[in-house]
């Protein structure tokens, strides 16, 4: 078993529930609590709905990827396809780390976490 695709895999799952905790937690209630949405197809509720599952779903492609990770932790490494897989998810969660850490200005912490994954997954790949 390759513990460091298991390490990216939990840290997938991680940020993955932390994502939906907090942001349900302070931001979503917090959002949704507003009388100025935006009204579509005849009420605000298709945009409060929408905005709640589209923030939940970031988690459960997160929550995919560290399966993935999980399940190729058990796997043979060395076919190209393993690799190609495993350079996708680096490719994702850089690009991610990226995104969070010039977005926010490296204060939302998460750019790390995904910096971590990225690294797991190298070390998983070696």
């Amino acid at each position: 078993m390759n513990a460091a695709l298991v390490a990216a895999g939990a840290l997938s799952v991680g940020i993955g529930a932390a994502h939906s905790y907090l942001g349900e937690r302070y931001i979503l209630i917090r959002l949704l609590r507003r009388s100025d949405l935006p009204q579509l197809f005849g009420s605000d509720q298709f945009t409060r709905r929408t905005l709640r599952f589209a923030w939940h779903l970031t988690t459960v492609a997160w929550w995919g990827l560290g399966a993935l990770f999980v399940v190729m932790a058990g796997i043979p490494p060395g076919t190209e396809a393993w690799r190609q897989a495993l350079w996708v998810g680096m490719g994702t969660f850089g690009a991610s780390a990226v995104v969070t850490g010039v977005g926010s200005r490296g204060r939302h912490l998460a750019w790390v976490v995904f910096a971590l994954i990225v690294a797991a997954l190298w070390l998983g790949m070696r």
